[in-house]
């Protein structure tokens, strides 16, 4: 509960402030052919599908990398067809905030992460620590806090519930035969309270098993806060010799 109450308190100060906050997480992973999707929609008559979902029958395995917007109800999707790695969660972070077309902030010095304990972007990658440092602080000058969810309550990350859910509801039933079909259902996902999303397809090759020496752990300008050091720290940009 400390934890929750830290989090709330720094994303009323970040949104108070002008800075962007963003709630990150990997969806479930797709196999991407004529397999059967869960749910229920309604049509003339029955989708014929594969009886079996075997990744050989694949045109792929899609990984869907959400990140919503928390001030602007907006939600941005990277999927991947390679691993889900923190290399590819950085990735897509870059990919958002790169964006000409998306809603400026009032101040961009700074950014907030709120991401699960667990998975690609979680708090015991050294990969995902070393890459926000290199992509993010350093590479766009920017000071970075992430804030983790405690484990086993990925559920109260706003991603999940703001964002994924609605994207399994608009495509429920429905076949997704092609990363393009795909793509189109994410972007044609909206609410009543106007939600919005964007897509992109990250068709790059991710490495798995990268590993990360103490001293570029060292290395990192990283300031652990809050009531869970683990859970709660800063990145802020090095001074790089010109």
């Amino acid at each position: 509960d400390r934890q929750f109450r830290y989090i709330k308190r720094v994303k009323k100060l970040f949104v108070a402030a002008g800075h962007p906050v963003i709630s990150v997480d990997t969806k479930n992973k797709e196999l991407i052919g004529n397999f059967k999707n869960q749910g229920r929609t309604w049509c003339r008559e029955a989708e014929e599908v594969n009886v079996h979902d075997f990744l050989g029958e694949a045109e792929g395995r899609a990984v869907p990398y959400g990140i919503y917007d928390v001030v602007h109800n907006l939600g941005y999707v990277a999927v991947g067809t390679s691993a889900d790695t923190s290399e590819f969660a950085v990735d897509a972070i870059c990919w958002w905030w790169e964006l000409e077309d998306r809603p400026s902030f009032l101040d961009e010095s700074k950014l907030l992460i709120l991401s699960d304990a667990g998975g690609s972007d979680g708090c015991r990658f050294r990969l995902w620590k070393r890459q926000l440092q290199e992509e993010v602080a350093d590479r766009l000058g920017i000071e970075v806090m992430v804030c983790h969810y405690p484990t086993g309550a990925s559920k109260w990350n706003p991603v999940e519930h703001r964002l994924f859910s609605y994207i399994s509801l608009n495509w429920a039933g429905k076949p997704l035969r092609s990363f393009e079909v795909m793509l189109n259902y994410i972007q044609g996902t909206t609410t009543r309270a106007g939600l919005k999303v964007k897509a992109v397809l990250l068709d790059r090759e991710y490495e798995k098993g990268i590993k990360v020496s103490d001293q570029e752990m060292d290395a990192l300008n990283l300031h652990r806060r809050g009531v869970c050091p683990r859970w709660n720290y800063v990145f802020k940009p090095r001074l790089v010799a010109s």
